[in-house]
């Protein structure tokens, strides 16, 4: 394994391996404006949701790697505590990733992106039109890393209106994952489209799970079980009884009788399945 001081090495190369090693992240299409009144619009992938109660998000516009300097973003963070951020679907990536070119500070890059201003109901910043989520923020607290190139700078915001539209919705009101189509950003010049890879697992915190270490050890040390495979065997509550396994053997005879491999084998086929129960039954037949 490569193990590195990041001292030890230049910024730019560690800002590859932080940006490869961590992704996908999502994508926080700020709009701010300047005293001048100048709009700005810029992505920025050092992002996420931090609290509900006050809905807290925080991005960090960093210093540029090569020259050291700060973002308009951030300069005009400084300047009018405001900013809105909005969301990426794939409908608008592609502008998305135009609007990160570096224009100078008088250039509007929602005209150079072809997105459409659409006024706040709160803070000045414009809306993205365009774009599936938008949040109205006031700027808290903004959070200086250091003053060498890459830097963070944390900015610190409090939601205080959202705006959704409603074609992203389920019928239950809540944001339909498939329907919003969200965009990541991964390294270098990858980006990750989140409905393609979608899948459900069960939060541990709807049940107490027997956990690995009670998994009995020949299961455990399985050569073909993998290590998901050990973790959805984990996360149920407790065994299916004795008599819920011969019923399982009486209605599926081609399991009884095989060798242990093979038990694991059918398992794994049907843990892949999301059938834990009957990756079980398999498991504990005589």
């Amino acid at each position: 394994m490569l193990s590195i001081d990041p001292k030890s090495i230049p910024t730019s190369k560690l800002h590859g391996y932080l940006l490869g090693a961590v992704a996908p992240r999502p994508i926080a299409f700020a709009s701010t404006i300047s005293e001048k009144g100048v709009p700005n619009l810029s992505p920025f992938s050092f992002f996420n949701v931090f609290g509900a109660n006050p809905p807290i998000m925080i991005f960090s516009p960093a210093r540029s790697v090569r020259a050291n300097k700060t973002k308009h973003t951030l300069d005009n963070a400084e300047e009018i505590r405001e900013v809105v951020i909005n969301i990426v679907n794939y409908d608008i990536v592609q502008q998305m990733s135009l609007s990160s070119s570096m224009y100078p500070k008088e250039v509007n890059e929602f005209e150079k992106a072809g997105l459409t201003m659409l006024p706040s109901d709160i803070v000045k910043p414009y809306r993205v039109a365009e774009s599936p989520v938008q949040f109205e923020c006031k700027v808290n607290d903004i959070i200086y890393t250091g003053n060498n190139g890459g830097a963070g700078n944390l900015i610190v915001c409090e939601v205080v209106k959202i705006h959704i539209n409603e074609k992203v919705l389920s019928d239950d009101g809540s944001i339909d994952q498939y329907k919003i189509d969200l965009v990541s950003r991964a390294g270098g010049n990858y980006y990750s489209r989140a409905r393609d890879g979608f899948f459900e697992i069960p939060k541990p915190l709807s049940t107490l799970g027997i956990g690995v270490d009670k998994i009995p050890f020949g299961i455990r040390n399985s050569k073909v079980l993998t290590g998901n495979d050990l973790g959805m065997l984990g996360n149920v509550e407790k065994f299916p009884t004795d008599d819920d396994v011969n019923n399982f053997a009486k209605e599926h005879q081609r399991f009884v009788g095989v060798s242990e491999e093979k038990k694991h084998t059918f398992a794994h086929e049907y843990l892949q399945n999301n059938d834990v129960e009957s990756a079980w039954k398999v498991l504990l037949l005589k």
